[in-house]
């Protein structure tokens, strides 16, 4: 079962919502801040474990401890607020056992921020819809934490090779060819970090792996505690879903690897190659996407916008005004048109 955690101001006792611009908690009543080891030396406000309510399946009710209203989440979200206080509240029980992320890398960005290249971004985009960047869609942009399985290991390779050089020149009339073949060898160990999956079923793929890379350099081991203030979905997929293919990736990449070190010869013919994957190890990771979602429902489709949430890279699926694309056809074909018809008339 679940314990809803609230982390609250240990001078006021607000909320304390996680400041990705100055990374710290910030309490919005008494403007106190704190750092992490100072968040950390005290408790948390962990009331006694509320009962978790079923309603149809999958939705399920859990009560805000700061106001006793009901929040409703679905069964993979581990963080999010409670919709009268708008207190920030963290579902403990979600995080806990296998689901315990091992790393996470925390908003870098303020919403702001995020607003402001979504913003920038829109203008380069005459038509979309005015419903996708109306000041109540803008307003929903989200800050999610998404969860990545992150795949590790140190490849051994090894390749034998035929390459061939050649030398061409012409005395007289005639040309002439001289092949040199090498009998060429290559080895070598290759680390391999943090080889990223989504590991979450509902999320639509381009949208959490368009955003891709993190700079994983810079993850920091989980703490509870950056996700207050942001919505945060636990895993529901695991490593076994995805194992062969990120192997298979990793392999090829090391193969073409060896092969692009053998250089200044005209052609290369493999014989033979061997790689071997040691340390192999899988990790689980929160990682920080701002998200604006639109669905068009004429089209049962659904369009989105996201911004990387540590470096800002932008990805998104935009829907088509068709009115906009008319009135540009006819700005544009109408006076050809009418042109025609009147050199046509006068000739």
């Amino acid at each position: 079962m679940s314990e809803i955690i609230s982390y609250k101001c240990p001078n006021c006792g607000g909320p304390l919502i996680f400041d990705p611009k100055k990374q710290k908690y910030a309490c919005e009543f008494c403007l106190s801040e704190f750092n992490q080891k100072e968040t950390e030396s005290g408790e948390p406000q962990e009331p006694e474990a509320p009962k978790a309510k079923k309603q149809g399946g999958e939705p399920v009710l859990y009560t805000c401890p700061s106001c006793g209203a009901e929040i409703v989440t679905d069964e993979t979200t581990a963080a999010t607020f409670c919709y009268y206080c708008h207190n920030p509240v963290i579902l403990s029980g979600r995080l806990s056992g296998e689901f315990h992320p091992d790393y996470v890398v925390p908003f870098a960005m303020e919403k702001k921020q995020a607003v402001e290249i979504f913003e920038q971004w829109m203008k380069k985009k005459r038509f979309v819809p005015k419903a996708f960047y109306s000041e109540d869609q803008i307003e929903k942009i989200s800050g999610v934490y998404f969860p990545y399985m992150l795949y590790s290991c140190r490849a051994e390779g090894s390749l034998n090779a035929k390459a061939d050089r050649l030398r061409v020149w012409v005395s007289g009339d005639r040309r002439y060819t001289e092949t040199q073949t090498y009998d060429v060898r290559r080895e070598g160990s290759m680390p391999v970090k943090f080889v990223p999956r989504n590991a979450l079923k509902k999320s639509n793929r381009e949208l959490v792996e368009g955003v891709l890379p993190f700079e994983t350099e810079k993850m920091k081991p989980f703490s509870m505690g950056y996700l207050s203030g942001f919505v945060a979905e636990r895993r529901d997929m695991g490593e076994q879903e995805f194992s062969e293919e990120v192997k298979s990736e990793v392999r090829l990449f090391t193969e073409q690897s060896l092969k692009n070190s053998i250089t200044s010869y005209d052609s290369v013919r493999v014989q033979n190659q061997s790689i071997r994957l040691e340390d192999e190890r899988w990790e689980y990771a929160l990682l920080p996407v701002w998200t604006l979602t639109y669905r068009d429902g004429s089209k049962d489709q659904m369009y989105y916008f996201t911004v990387n949430g540590q470096t800002g890279k932008v990805c998104g699926k935009l829907p088509v005004d068709r009115n906009k694309l008319m009135l540009l056809f006819m700005e544009i074909f109408l006076p050809v048109f009418l042109a025609m018809l009147i050199v046509g008339y006068l000739i």
